[in-house]
């Protein structure tokens, strides 16, 4: 249903003037590149009186809240690592590829930090591009398959060298991993190293229970409910999160809920809310107003952690590596936001 979409999209709108939210999330990814040079300001004038104005030019539901951008986003706090020292051993399980989402890098780098701190304690040397990447979710979900191929094709040619090479490419956003696994062999019929990456692509799940074999998760021993994004189910599915939050100790009740509501950019556009809020209303919501306070809301997706926070539940959902980086108890992004405050 998502590729008929984007396709008919696509062909809908080659003549025709687009919805403004087309642009406003269509083009995200530029935006959080701009906003990564003055974030507070940024976030100061969208939570400012003139948030209604900004939401009406971005074709934005009145209903919701623009999300508020990290003070420093994640590839930003990456350049600033320290390096390990030539003489450290090497990793054992060898190199690994974290890709920097739009979401996870600018509004929840410390999922990011988390994931860094799971993957190394697995055995596992992270790499990161520094340089702007993007799988072009935004611009295919918008129907903007043109650039969406071209947005790509520059992440081909950055990543180009470790994807010959072998190296697995882990995804936080399940919804930016499911271009990569499926989208990206559409959009690019025939390229290798487009099929190469979708084959290499792993969530993390995936890449700890495949590739660290030796590794032990930390025994968390914590009751959690789910939210499976939709994209997870659709193209990656759940048994590698069941097997990893098994043998983490992790009680989890995987909620039959469908999907979060807010799917993507449909539930920010204008005159969706009442529908998007109703999907959301339907089983996961009132399960998570009535889950007890010491039970762990899970949800990889953006979306669906989003939809929980803005819909009167009173609770923050976080992502599988936020909580397993908590078991390990350390954080491998330390020596660069030491004395500054978590993002």
């Amino acid at each position: 249903m998502a590729t008929y979409k984007a396709e008919f999209l696509h062909h809908h709108y080659k003549h025709r003037l687009r919805p403004l939210s087309h642009y406003s999330m269509g083009w995200l990814p530029i935006l959080a590149q701009i906003a990564k040079l003055a974030p507070r300001l940024i976030n100061l004038v969208t939570q400012s009186p003139l948030a209604p104005l900004l939401k009406k030019a971005g074709g934005i539901a009145e209903e919701r809240d623009i999300p508020r951008f990290a003070p420093q986003n994640f590839v930003s706090m990456w350049k600033r690592r320290r390096k390990p020292t030539a003489a450290a051993e090497p990793a054992p399980n060898g190199p690994v590829i974290l890709w920097p989402d739009t979401f996870s890098n600018a509004f929840h780098p410390s999922l990011a930090k988390a994931a860094v701190a799971v993957l190394e304690d697995a055995g596992f040397e992270v790499r990161v591009p520094t340089q702007p990447v993007c799988c072009g979710l935004t611009w295919v979900s918008t129907g903007q398959l043109k650039v969406a191929k071209k947005v790509l094709s520059h992440t081909l040619d950055v990543l180009r060298d470790d994807i010959r090479a072998g190296v697995p490419v882990v995804g936080l956003e399940p919804s930016c991993t499911a271009v990569f696994r499926s989208d990206g062999v559409d959009l690019l019929p025939g390229d290798e190293d487009m099929r190469r990456l979708s084959l290499q692509t792993r969530i993390l799940a995936e890449l700890l229970t495949e590739r660290a074999p030796d590794w032990t998760p930390p025994q968390m021993q914590v009751n959690a409910i789910v939210q499976t994004h939709c994209h997870q189910h659709a193209i990656m599915g759940t048994d590698p999160d069941k097997e990893l939050m098994k043998s983490a100790g992790i009680d989890a009740e995987q909620l039959k809920s469908g999907c979060c509501g807010l799917a993507g950019n449909f539930g920010f556009e204008d005159g969706h809310y009442d529908v998007s809020r109703a999907a959301g209303e339907r089983v996961l919501l009132p399960r998570v107003r009535e889950a007890d306070a010491d039970t762990v809301v899970l949800a990889d997706g953006f979306s669906c952690r989003t939809q929980v926070e803005q819909c009167d539940t009173g609770r923050t959902a976080m992502h599988l590596a936020e909580l397993l980086a908590s078991g390990v108890g350390r954080n491998g992004m330390d020596s660069v936001t030491k004395g500054k405050k978590r993002a």
